[in-house]
């Protein structure tokens, strides 16, 4: 993968498709953490970032990341328009060469798929490695094709839930599935047209004792 086509790929389509009105958060996004108290999180690829908004709205203070500067700069204009500017720390990189500092509560990952060479694993587990004990990594994948797709592959692999998580290759003993399934929903496409499309989705917990970066005693 030459980085320059992927930043190309990415800015010609976020700029084909500007959203009328305010981008909205996803589904999956809003039923996993509407009940959870606010705190740091992490959105990778966040695209127009409807779901940085959300949660900067209801008080989580977010680092929403894209390999498109387009994508970036029009969710920091997004922000500031809203009076969000201080909660939404937009940012552009190509997560297989960088990735954001900090330490979160929450990292979400929505339909985190890309055409270019990318050891999608390898980003997950870092994200993963980022989150403070009790935090939350949800892994929210197509399961199917929707008709507006950049992909249309009918070959197309689409990983269930389950083999994410072999993926991830987490510790069993310091993390637990909140969730891993396959739900149904009626989406509306960038034309306006609505499809059934299938979710994946997988949501692992941090042990609230365990601390992923923490140093490790040893004797010599």
């Amino acid at each position: 993968m030459h980085t320059t086509d992927a930043v190309t790929f990415w800015d010609d389509l976020h700029a084909s498709h500007r959203p009328a009105g305010d981008p909205q958060p996803n589904a999956r996004l809003v039923e996993t953490v509407t009940d959870l108290p606010p705190g740091d999180a992490l959105d990778l690829g966040c695209g127009p970032g409807g779901d940085a908004l959300w949660l900067a709205r209801r008080g989580w203070r977010v680092t929403a990341v894209d390999i498109s500067g387009v994508a970036a700069e029009r969710l920091t204009g997004r922000a500031r328009a809203q009076g969000l500017g201080d909660m939404v720390d937009a940012q552009r990189h190509d997560l297989g060469v960088s990735f954001p500092e900090g330490r979160f509560d929450l990292v979400t990952a929505h339909y985190f798929h890309t055409p270019f060479d990318m050891d999608r694993s390898a980003v997950l587990r870092t994200a993963a490695r980022a989150l403070r004990p009790g935090g939350r990594l949800l892994v929210v994948d197509h399961g199917s094709t929707a008709p507006w797709s950049w992909n249309q592959d009918p070959d197309v692999h689409h990983p269930t839930p389950r083999e994410v998580a072999d993926g991830l290759a987490l510790d069993p003993a310091a993390w637990r599935t909140e969730r891993a399934d396959a739900p149904r929903r009626i989406a509306t496409g960038p034309d306006g047209s609505t499809a059934e499309v299938v979710d994946h989705v997988l949501l692992v917990r941090l042990v609230d004792t365990v601390d992923p970066v923490a140093p490790v005693d040893r004797e010599d």
